[in-house]
């Protein structure tokens, strides 16, 4: 092979490669400006998915801000959806429980308080135990008794509802309680029970689709 036919083939080489690396790096950044639409378009579903369902209960507001940051495990899946709500009343009823706990301690309580903190604290301790209860059942849902344990959750859900509401019962016709401590309590319990109302309404639709 003579020199000029030996830089005609390098030539081509270069040429062949060079094709090839323009078509290569082409593929890449289509591949990666379809992922990104990709996945914009799946944030925007989610957020329309979450938008809408929360439209159902009666806190849409609360609903959105508090299942938003669960939108990657959401998707569009109503069954994620109930399940994220159910785990943010969970966690609600935990830190509220906690926070009644540590109030009941404090001295300066008259009795009609240090009661009422009790039985409130008994009765958050119940609501956390059926909202867990309602998580673990969510789990395993497969089989033909979708619909009993689907009544199951929507029963625990309820009764941890119920509790919640007990628990402000007894602070509501009490005058002789401090107001300052009433007005606390009812924020604590007003904010949870908001979120197991939303979290039983998105039981209810999964149950009903």
């Amino acid at each position: 092979m003579n020199s000029s036919t030996s830089n005609c083939h390098s030539l081509s080489t270069f040429h062949i490669s060079f094709f090839y690396f323009i078509v290569i790096t082409s593929t890449l950044l289509c591949s990666s400006t379809a992922t990104r639409e990709l996945t914009n378009k799946s944030k925007l579903n989610t957020s329309d998915f979450i938008k809408t369902s929360c439209g159902t209960t009666l806190y849409p507001k609360l609903c959105i801000e508090t299942l938003s940051p669960y939108s990657n495990s959401i998707q569009t899946s109503p069954m994620e959806l109930a399940n994220s709500a159910l785990t943010v009343s969970l966690k609600g009823a935990k830190s509220t429980t906690n926070k009644i706990a540590k109030m009941s301690k404090e001295e300066s309580l008259g009795p009609a308080e240090a009661h009422a903190l009790t039985d409130c604290v008994e009765n958050m301790e119940d609501s956390v135990d059926e909202l867990q209860k309602s998580l673990l059942e969510m789990k395993n849902l497969n089989g033909p008794d979708f619909e009993e344990k689907m009544g199951n959750v929507m029963t625990w859900v309820s009764a941890a509802l119920t509790d919640e509401d007990t628990c402000m019962d007894g602070f509501q016709d009490n005058s002789a309680m401090n107001s300052k401590v009433k007005a606390t309590i009812r924020n604590y319990i007003v904010n949870v029970a908001q979120l197991t109302s939303n979290a039983l309404a998105l039981t209810k639709n999964l149950s009903s689709s």
